[in-house]
């Protein structure tokens, strides 16, 4: 592991603290002959423990979720509307369901082949929502469970610093209509602010 990925340490701390520190963050997938996509990471949102019912963990512990409730750092990553692949970091404690959806990214490295794995579209629509960044990085069930903290990981994130908090917004999670209040209007989802303007990622299911 270099220096400069995250560690375990990062992860196992509360999820609002964690969602909020990756914004930011550059999530790096290397592929194979060592090809680098990556994005800073612009938008994430928290999902906690089986209390929280915009959690998949509200029932129980299942093959689908198992991954939430291992180790900080690694990926949990699920399949939503029978055709989309979400990614998740995990946090907190291993028996704690936790983790951090990453909604959003900014484009880095890779476009090329985010563009074909996206059909071409215009780069601020590569990777502006959950489903689409996973596509984008070719990130689908296999990944599921990766620890990337490990040194020889291929999917993790790199530190690249911090970002001032008047430019990470704060608002209710996207997806949970069916869920009751409190949870469904819990200001758990973090946005970089960009130019005086929002990340405009607004698709997919919540963890």
């Amino acid at each position: 592991m270099t220096e400069h990925h995250l560690t375990r340490r990062f992860f196992a701390r509360s999820t609002l603290t964690v969602a909020r520190a990756l914004i930011g963050q550059r999530l790096v997938k290397v592929e194979t002959g060592g090809r680098r996509l990556s994005g800073r990471i612009i938008e994430t949102e928290a999902y906690i423990g089986v209390e929280d019912l915009g959690c998949h963990a509200r029932a129980g512990r299942t093959r689908r979720n198992e991954s939430m409730w291992g180790p900080a750092g690694r990926a949990y990553v699920y399949f939503t509307y029978g055709m989309h692949w979400m990614l998740n970091l995990v946090t907190e404690t291993e028996g704690f369901p936790a983790a951090v959806l990453i909604r959003a990214l900014a484009p880095e490295e890779g476009q090329a082949w985010m563009h074909r794995r996206r059909e071409t579209l215009p780069e601020r629509l590569l990777t502006d929502g959950p489903a689409k960044l996973c596509q984008a990085l070719a990130l689908d069930g296999h990944w599921d469970g990766h620890d990337l903290c490990r040194p020889e990981a291929r999917l993790f994130v790199e530190r690249v610093g911090g970002v001032p908090a008047a430019r990470i917004s704060t608002g209710p999670r996207v997806g949970l209509d069916r869920v009751p209040e409190p949870w469904k209007g819990r200001p758990w989802r973090f946005r970089l602010v960009q130019d005086g303007r929002r990340s405009s990622a607004e698709e997919g299911m919540a963890a």
